[in-house]
């Protein structure tokens, strides 16, 4: 149904309406620059990727890369699908579901070509960002935390490597079995219901 969201009520549906129309300055559509007027994001270190994820067509189920140069509050609500908390009626596989979905919207948050795999590089980049705020810690010590979680993350999806062999990256499987046993409920927030902190992820 248009301008609904499962197991969200019509109150919250309209505090999300209300939102929209403060972020979008009362227009029909957000842009990434409406994404300026949330103070909390100014401070966060991968306010952009959090941005961009509003915005990729992957998560808006509109393609398999690139885009949108707006959204619509149809958009809107897509995106703040994700961020839903788990109900307690939900079935072990509506659970299942839930958390896969959560996880594919931070995937695509680290897979910024779209090709379906996190690269080192790509790693490398959201780590460099995320401690960017940090003044003790140098962009190789930076690079080198990436590269030994890339190393984890191929021991944890590939096994005993050869000495020759080469990890490519971490694909959608591979990020599911690296989270697994991590309740997502306690990493991935949005506060967008709450006027009053304006705050987006932390």
């Amino acid at each position: 149904m248009p301008g609904s969201l499962p197991g969200v009520s019509s109150d919250q549906i309209e505090q999300l309406r209300r939102r929209f129309k403060q972020l979008s300055g009362d227009q029909p559509t957000i842009r990434k620059e409406h994404f300026n007027n949330v103070p909390d994001l100014e401070l966060n270190p991968i306010r952009s990727k959090i941005v961009r994820a509003f915005f990729d067509n992957r998560n808006l189920r509109k393609g398999p890369s690139g885009l949108a140069d707006e959204i619509n509050f149809e958009d809107f609500l897509t995106i703040m699908a994700y961020f839903q908390p788990i109900d307690v009626i939900m079935d072990e596989e509506q659970v299942q579901l839930c958390r896969k979905e959560k996880l594919r919207f931070l995937f695509h948050m680290y897979d910024s070509d779209s090709d379906g795999r996190i690269t080192l590089e790509e790693y490398r980049n959201v780590v460099e960002e995320l401690l960017s705020g940090n003044p003790h810690i140098e962009k190789d010590s930076a690079r080198s935390i990436a590269d030994g979680a890339m190393m984890e993350a191929a021991s944890v999806c590939m096994g005993q490597m050869e000495p020759d062999q080469v990890y490519e990256g971490i694909t959608f499987d591979d990020f599911l079995k690296i989270w697994q046993g991590i309740d997502i409920e306690t990493k991935m927030h949005v506060r967008f219901l709450n006027m009053e902190t304006m705050a987006l992820c932390h």
